[in-house]
Protein backbone atom coordinates (compact mmCIF):
# COMPACT_ATOMS: atom_id res chain seq x y z
CA UNK A 1 0.00 0.00 0.00
CA UNK A 2 0.85 3.49 -0.92
CA UNK A 3 2.54 5.56 1.89
CA UNK A 4 1.42 9.18 2.24
CA UNK A 5 4.28 10.36 3.35
CA UNK A 6 6.22 9.63 0.20
CA UNK A 7 3.49 11.72 -1.70
CA UNK A 8 5.38 14.15 -3.83
CA UNK A 9 8.74 13.48 -2.96
CA UNK A 10 11.74 12.02 -4.94
CA UNK A 11 12.76 8.21 -5.30
CA UNK A 12 15.79 7.56 -2.81
CA UNK A 13 18.43 5.19 -4.70
CA UNK A 14 17.37 2.08 -2.94
CA UNK A 15 13.56 2.42 -4.54
CA UNK A 16 14.79 2.95 -8.34
CA UNK A 17 17.17 0.31 -7.48
CA UNK A 18 14.13 -2.21 -6.66
CA UNK A 19 12.01 -0.85 -9.66
CA UNK A 20 14.99 -0.89 -12.10
CA UNK A 21 15.74 -4.65 -11.27
CA UNK A 22 12.08 -5.75 -11.38
CA UNK A 23 11.53 -3.48 -15.25
CA UNK A 24 14.72 -6.09 -16.09
CA UNK A 25 13.03 -8.90 -15.25
CA UNK A 26 10.08 -8.05 -16.77
CA UNK A 27 12.08 -7.13 -19.76
CA UNK A 28 13.70 -10.64 -19.65
CA UNK A 29 10.82 -12.26 -19.42
CA UNK A 30 9.55 -10.37 -22.70
CA UNK A 31 12.19 -11.10 -24.48
CA UNK A 32 12.02 -15.15 -23.69
CA UNK A 33 8.22 -15.27 -24.43
CA UNK A 34 7.70 -16.07 -20.93
CA UNK A 35 4.57 -15.17 -19.40
CA UNK A 36 4.26 -12.31 -16.98
CA UNK A 37 1.89 -10.08 -15.67
CA UNK A 38 2.85 -6.35 -15.58
CA UNK A 39 0.39 -6.00 -12.92
CA UNK A 40 1.16 -7.96 -10.60
CA UNK A 41 4.86 -6.63 -10.91
CA UNK A 42 3.32 -3.32 -10.05
CA UNK A 43 1.67 -4.46 -7.04
CA UNK A 44 4.47 -6.04 -5.85
CA UNK A 45 6.30 -2.93 -5.90
CA UNK A 46 3.83 -0.65 -4.34
CA UNK A 47 3.84 -3.28 -1.17
CA UNK A 48 7.66 -3.12 -0.92
CA UNK A 49 8.21 1.17 -1.47
CA UNK A 50 5.11 2.25 -0.71
CA UNK A 51 4.60 4.02 -3.73
CA UNK A 52 1.47 4.51 -5.76
CA UNK A 53 0.48 2.93 -9.01
CA UNK A 54 0.00 5.87 -10.87
CA UNK A 55 4.44 6.50 -9.66
CA UNK A 56 5.39 3.20 -10.52
CA UNK A 57 4.01 3.01 -14.11
CA UNK A 58 5.49 6.33 -14.95
CA UNK A 59 8.68 5.51 -13.41
CA UNK A 60 8.93 1.95 -15.66
CA UNK A 61 8.09 4.32 -18.45
CA UNK A 62 11.08 6.65 -17.78
CA UNK A 63 13.30 3.68 -18.08
CA UNK A 64 11.97 2.73 -21.24
CA UNK A 65 12.86 6.38 -22.03
CA UNK A 66 16.54 5.90 -20.68
CA UNK A 67 16.82 2.28 -22.62
CA UNK A 68 15.55 3.17 -26.09
CA UNK A 69 18.68 6.16 -25.77
CA UNK A 70 20.69 3.26 -25.04
CA UNK A 71 19.69 1.54 -27.89
CA UNK A 72 18.23 -1.30 -26.19
CA UNK A 73 14.92 -3.08 -25.79
CA UNK A 74 12.32 -1.91 -23.54
CA UNK A 75 9.08 -3.68 -22.87
CA UNK A 76 6.43 -2.81 -25.48
CA UNK A 77 3.50 -1.80 -22.39
CA UNK A 78 5.37 0.60 -20.79
CA UNK A 79 6.37 3.57 -24.20
CA UNK A 80 8.87 6.02 -23.25
CA UNK A 81 8.60 9.10 -21.24
CA UNK A 82 11.42 11.43 -21.35
CA UNK A 83 10.99 13.62 -18.29
CA UNK A 84 13.33 12.10 -15.79
CA UNK A 85 14.51 11.89 -12.01
CA UNK A 86 18.03 12.39 -12.75
CA UNK A 87 18.63 9.72 -10.33
CA UNK A 88 16.97 7.09 -12.65
CA UNK A 89 20.50 7.29 -14.50
CA UNK A 90 22.62 6.57 -11.82
CA UNK A 91 20.38 3.72 -10.45
CA UNK A 92 20.17 2.19 -14.42
CA UNK A 93 23.62 2.62 -14.59
CA UNK A 94 24.41 0.39 -11.10
CA UNK A 95 22.47 -2.38 -12.98
CA UNK A 96 23.88 -2.34 -16.34
CA UNK A 97 27.47 -2.89 -14.36
CA UNK A 98 26.42 -5.11 -12.70
CA UNK A 99 24.57 -7.11 -15.40
CA UNK A 100 26.33 -6.48 -18.00
CA UNK A 101 25.42 -9.86 -20.21
CA UNK A 102 22.04 -7.74 -20.50
CA UNK A 103 23.85 -5.44 -23.36
CA UNK A 104 25.17 -7.75 -25.47
CA UNK A 105 22.17 -10.27 -25.39
CA UNK A 106 21.10 -11.65 -28.89
CA UNK A 107 18.05 -13.40 -29.47
CA UNK A 108 17.50 -16.83 -30.60
CA UNK A 109 15.99 -17.08 -34.01
CA UNK A 110 13.33 -13.99 -34.31
CA UNK A 111 10.50 -14.77 -35.62
CA UNK A 112 9.65 -12.84 -38.96
CA UNK A 113 6.25 -11.62 -40.25
CA UNK A 114 4.49 -14.26 -41.92
CA UNK A 115 5.45 -11.94 -45.26
CA UNK A 116 8.48 -10.74 -46.14
CA UNK A 117 7.18 -7.64 -47.18
CA UNK A 118 5.58 -6.86 -43.35
CA UNK A 119 9.07 -6.57 -42.31
CA UNK A 120 9.79 -3.05 -44.19
CA UNK A 121 8.75 0.26 -42.86
CA UNK A 122 10.12 3.98 -43.66
CA UNK A 123 13.30 5.08 -42.47
CA UNK A 124 13.20 7.85 -40.09
CA UNK A 125 13.68 11.58 -40.84
CA UNK A 126 16.56 13.88 -39.90
CA UNK A 127 15.80 16.11 -37.01
CA UNK A 128 17.71 18.25 -34.77
CA UNK A 129 19.42 17.04 -31.73
CA UNK A 130 17.42 18.25 -28.18
CA UNK A 131 18.80 21.05 -27.02
CA UNK A 132 18.20 20.03 -23.41
CA UNK A 133 19.65 16.54 -23.03
CA UNK A 134 20.36 16.17 -19.31
CA UNK A 135 24.39 15.44 -18.13
CA UNK A 136 23.52 12.23 -16.48
CA UNK A 137 22.07 10.78 -19.94
CA UNK A 138 24.70 12.04 -22.11
CA UNK A 139 27.08 10.36 -19.53
CA UNK A 140 25.17 6.92 -18.93
CA UNK A 141 25.50 6.63 -23.34
CA UNK A 142 29.24 7.58 -23.25
CA UNK A 143 29.69 4.58 -21.23
CA UNK A 144 27.37 2.36 -22.34
CA UNK A 145 27.71 3.44 -25.96
CA UNK A 146 25.11 2.03 -28.20
CA UNK A 147 27.17 2.77 -31.58
CA UNK A 148 30.38 1.09 -30.68
CA UNK A 149 28.21 -1.96 -28.34
CA UNK A 150 26.26 -3.05 -31.67
CA UNK A 151 29.87 -2.42 -33.60
CA UNK A 152 31.61 -5.22 -31.18
CA UNK A 153 28.29 -7.64 -30.97
CA UNK A 154 29.52 -9.66 -33.53
CA UNK A 155 27.06 -12.65 -32.42
CA UNK A 156 23.88 -9.83 -32.97
CA UNK A 157 26.15 -8.47 -36.00
CA UNK A 158 25.87 -12.45 -37.88
CA UNK A 159 22.02 -13.09 -36.74
CA UNK A 160 21.25 -9.71 -38.85
CA UNK A 161 23.10 -11.11 -41.23
CA UNK A 162 21.51 -14.54 -41.80
CA UNK A 163 18.39 -12.88 -40.56
CA UNK A 164 18.37 -10.92 -43.61
CA UNK A 165 20.00 -13.10 -46.17
CA UNK A 166 16.92 -15.72 -45.05
CA UNK A 167 14.66 -12.87 -45.69
CA UNK A 168 15.63 -11.86 -49.22
CA UNK A 169 15.32 -15.70 -50.10
CA UNK A 170 11.68 -15.86 -49.13
CA UNK A 171 11.42 -12.64 -50.82
CA UNK A 172 12.12 -13.95 -53.73
CA UNK A 173 10.55 -16.59 -53.61
CA UNK A 174 7.25 -15.19 -52.67
CA UNK A 175 6.96 -13.17 -56.03
CA UNK A 176 7.81 -16.21 -58.92
CA UNK A 177 11.48 -16.06 -58.37
CA UNK A 178 12.85 -19.27 -57.08
CA UNK A 179 15.15 -19.20 -59.13
CA UNK A 180 17.08 -15.78 -57.72
CA UNK A 181 16.33 -16.77 -54.19
CA UNK A 182 18.66 -19.73 -55.17
CA UNK A 183 21.41 -17.01 -55.73
CA UNK A 184 21.30 -14.78 -53.05
CA UNK A 185 24.45 -15.19 -51.07
CA UNK A 186 25.80 -14.37 -47.60
CA UNK A 187 28.99 -12.80 -48.57
CA UNK A 188 30.55 -11.57 -44.96
CA UNK A 189 30.02 -15.31 -44.01
CA UNK A 190 31.79 -16.79 -46.69
CA UNK A 191 34.32 -14.70 -47.87
CA UNK A 192 34.06 -11.77 -44.62
CA UNK A 193 33.72 -8.15 -44.31
CA UNK A 194 35.92 -6.86 -46.80
CA UNK A 195 33.61 -7.11 -50.06
CA UNK A 196 31.50 -3.82 -48.72
CA UNK A 197 28.68 -5.13 -48.02
CA UNK A 198 26.98 -8.61 -46.25
CA UNK A 199 24.79 -9.89 -48.55
CA UNK A 200 24.60 -10.41 -52.48
CA UNK A 201 20.78 -10.17 -53.48
CA UNK A 202 18.27 -9.28 -56.75
CA UNK A 203 15.54 -7.10 -57.45
CA UNK A 204 12.90 -9.29 -59.32
CA UNK A 205 14.65 -8.37 -62.88
CA UNK A 206 17.50 -9.73 -61.80
CA UNK A 207 20.00 -7.00 -61.04
CA UNK A 208 22.31 -7.37 -58.46
CA UNK A 209 21.41 -5.43 -55.02
CA UNK A 210 24.49 -4.98 -52.61
CA UNK A 211 22.81 -5.11 -49.04
CA UNK A 212 24.84 -3.82 -45.82
CA UNK A 213 23.07 -5.40 -42.88
CA UNK A 214 23.67 -2.76 -39.61
CA UNK A 215 21.35 -4.55 -36.83
CA UNK A 216 20.30 -3.30 -33.56
CA UNK A 217 18.27 -4.30 -30.71
CA UNK A 218 17.27 -0.80 -29.91
CA UNK A 219 14.81 1.67 -31.82
CA UNK A 220 15.47 2.84 -35.01
CA UNK A 221 16.83 6.34 -34.41
CA UNK A 222 19.74 4.30 -33.02
CA UNK A 223 22.97 5.62 -34.43
CA UNK A 224 25.17 3.21 -36.26
CA UNK A 225 28.81 2.85 -37.63
CA UNK A 226 29.54 3.13 -41.11
CA UNK A 227 33.34 1.91 -42.43
CA UNK A 228 35.02 3.99 -45.52
CA UNK A 229 35.14 0.70 -47.54
CA UNK A 230 31.15 0.61 -46.88
CA UNK A 231 31.06 4.03 -48.34
CA UNK A 232 33.15 4.05 -50.79
CA UNK A 233 31.61 0.75 -52.68
CA UNK A 234 28.01 3.56 -51.86
CA UNK A 235 29.86 5.66 -53.94
CA UNK A 236 31.17 2.91 -56.67
CA UNK A 237 28.10 1.42 -57.43
CA UNK A 238 24.92 3.71 -55.72
CA UNK A 239 22.57 1.93 -57.96
CA UNK A 240 23.09 -1.43 -56.34
CA UNK A 241 24.53 -0.85 -53.21
CA UNK A 242 21.76 0.09 -49.80
CA UNK A 243 21.80 -0.37 -46.03
CA UNK A 244 19.53 -2.85 -44.26
CA UNK A 245 19.05 -1.43 -41.05
CA UNK A 246 17.49 -3.96 -38.87
CA UNK A 247 15.95 -2.87 -35.83
CA UNK A 248 14.04 -3.81 -32.86
CA UNK A 249 15.71 -6.91 -33.35
CA UNK A 250 15.37 -8.80 -30.25
CA UNK A 251 11.38 -7.96 -30.35
CA UNK A 252 10.07 -7.42 -33.27
CA UNK A 253 12.36 -7.05 -35.93
CA UNK A 254 11.79 -4.55 -38.62
CA UNK A 255 14.21 -2.87 -41.67
CA UNK A 256 14.21 0.42 -43.68
CA UNK A 257 16.38 0.77 -46.10
CA UNK A 258 18.97 3.62 -47.28
CA UNK A 259 20.54 3.88 -50.85
CA UNK A 260 22.80 6.63 -51.37
CA UNK A 261 23.43 9.16 -51.79
CA UNK A 262 23.98 8.60 -48.17
CA UNK A 263 24.77 12.87 -46.73
CA UNK A 264 21.17 13.33 -48.24
CA UNK A 265 19.93 10.97 -45.81
CA UNK A 266 21.99 10.32 -42.65
CA UNK A 267 24.52 12.86 -40.48
CA UNK A 268 27.69 10.87 -41.63
CA UNK A 269 30.73 12.00 -39.48
CA UNK A 270 34.13 11.14 -38.45
CA UNK A 271 34.28 9.25 -35.22
CA UNK A 272 37.93 7.19 -35.77
CA UNK A 273 41.79 8.33 -37.18
CA UNK A 274 44.37 5.93 -38.45
CA UNK A 275 47.35 6.38 -37.24
CA UNK A 276 50.28 5.53 -38.85
CA UNK A 277 54.07 6.42 -38.77
CA UNK A 278 54.78 7.76 -42.12
CA UNK A 279 53.41 11.52 -42.51
CA UNK A 280 51.68 12.74 -45.99
CA UNK A 281 54.15 14.72 -46.60
CA UNK A 282 57.09 11.64 -46.61
CA UNK A 283 54.59 9.46 -48.93
CA UNK A 284 54.47 12.06 -51.02
CA UNK A 285 58.04 13.03 -51.86
CA UNK A 286 58.58 9.27 -51.90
Amino acid sequence: MASEAKFGTHWQSDELDAIVADYFAMLAANLSGERYVKSSHSKGLMARIGRTHHSIEFKYQNISAVLDELGLPWIPGYRPKRNYQSAIFDAIDRYLTKHSDVLESVPISPTPPALPTEIFVAPPPLVSVPERIPEGLKRLVRKFDPVARDHRNRSLGKAGEEFVYNLERRRLAAVGRSDLSQRVRWVAAEEGDGAGYDVLSFNTTGRERLLEVKTTNGSARTPFFLTRNECDVAKERPEDWCIYRVHLFAREPRIFTISPPLELKLDLHAELWRASFYSRAEEKRQ
